[in-house]
């Protein structure tokens, strides 16, 4: 069985990566039709370019690997059942779980790298991907921030209000900072403008006004123009919303606390990215079980008919995940739910499959 094992692992990860190496080029070609006027338009560094493809060959690999996965598993199983490969070993004795195991252990290894990757390559990918298309393509539309309404608790015992932040200007309005000891206030700080200093790390506040809060009475202080620093950064009030994507496992749960005691709005989209870099390993052996169910089998109508079958279900499964996936991000939908219910439908579809296929 050595030998049969090997023969379905190597068809396995080979077509995979064929199926890898068909479709990325075709986005490539796709992306530099649409993108190429805006490129040159920006004037954008050959270097530059060079390692945004890089960034995104490895960002829409990781995005679509599912598919690319479940494609490529139903092709060369239905192939294996059209030219008898299967009924010739299933008729030698060899039992269906038998003939799975090699499909789980190829599985394990495209799952193990694409947990590698997500984890610690990908938000890397992701980063440059996203910066050079801001730069360069999107150069017209600001990075998309909550830029408006600012409230976070940017350290144990201080809060920061702005009414609004310009990101590119680094400067915004009606500030206020209240500062807290054992939930008491100390003093409040407020001014009618914010402006960061980028050569010193400073900010500059004008219409100053500096508010101690005393046992029977205030003391104010007022300046037109105060320069003074504060225990945050700049990106700390208005980071990127795809900021959670560019960070690596352990920079992911630090930013998630931090947004979480500032009071973000989108922690549940930032532990939606967690989740589904955790549940990605196991979407690869349930989707590999389901392809091997369902093309395991010769049928009248051939390749086709498993093919056509295949893309049905790789859509019906993008459709639970996004549709779940927007739960959480717009309503109180838990994010570790919207991650596993998909997995959970499609799991039990599997193990319905793989039943009727062992039949």
């Amino acid at each position: 069985m050595k030998i049969l094992d090997w023969y379905i692992i190597k068809k396995y990860l080979a077509t995979f990566s064929v199926m890898l190496l068909l479709f990325v080029p075709i986005g490539i070609m796709v992306d530099i039709s649409e993108n190429i006027d805006k490129m040159l338009a920006s004037k954008a560094p050959a270097g530059a370019i060079v390692v945004y493809y890089i960034n995104f060959v490895i960002y829409f690999a990781n995005l679509l690997f599912p598919i690319f996965l479940f494609l490529s598993v139903i092709w060369f199983t239905s192939k294996m059942a059209n030219d008898t490969e299967i009924i010739a070993i299933l008729s030698s004795g060899v039992s269906y779980l038998r003939f799975l195991r090699p499909f789980l252990v190829a599985a394990s290894i495209v799952a193990i790298t694409a947990f590698v990757m997500g984890m610690f390559i990908v938000p890397n990918a992701s980063k440059g991907f996203n910066e050079f298309r801001f730069e360069y393509i999107k150069k017209n539309r600001k990075k998309v921030r909550d830029n408006t309404e600012i409230y976070k608790q940017v350290s144990d015992n201080d809060f920061v209000y702005l009414k609004g932040f310009n990101f590119e200007q680094k400067n915004g309005s009606y500030f206020t900072l209240e500062h807290f000891e054992d939930n008491v206030l100390q003093y409040k700080i407020q001014a009618r403008s914010l402006k960061y200093n980028e050569d010193d790390s400073t900010y500059t506040l004008r219409g100053f006004k500096k508010r101690h809060i005393g046992a029977m009475n205030d003391s104010i202080i007022t300046q037109r123009r105060f320069d003074t620093i504060f225990p945050f950064e700049v990106e700390d009030l208005t980071p990127v919303t795809y900021m959670a994507e560019t960070l690596n496992y352990k920079e992911l749960d630090k930013f998630i606390v931090k947004e979480r005691l500032a009071g973000s709005p989108n922690v549940s989209k930032h532990l939606l990215v967690k989740y589904k870099r955790w549940s990605l390993p196991i979407t690869a052996f349930i989707l590999t079980i389901i392809a091997v169910a369902v093309s395991s089998m010769k049928r009248r109508g051939g390749m086709g008919i498993n093919l056509a079958f295949g893309i049905s279900i790789a859509f019906i499964y993008i459709f639970f995940d996004k549709i779940f996936g927007t739960m959480a991000e717009k309503s109180g939908f838990s994010p570790m739910m919207a991650v596993w219910v998909p997995n959970i439908v499609f799991g039990v579809l599997a193990l319905y499959l793989l039943y009727n296929a062992r039949r």
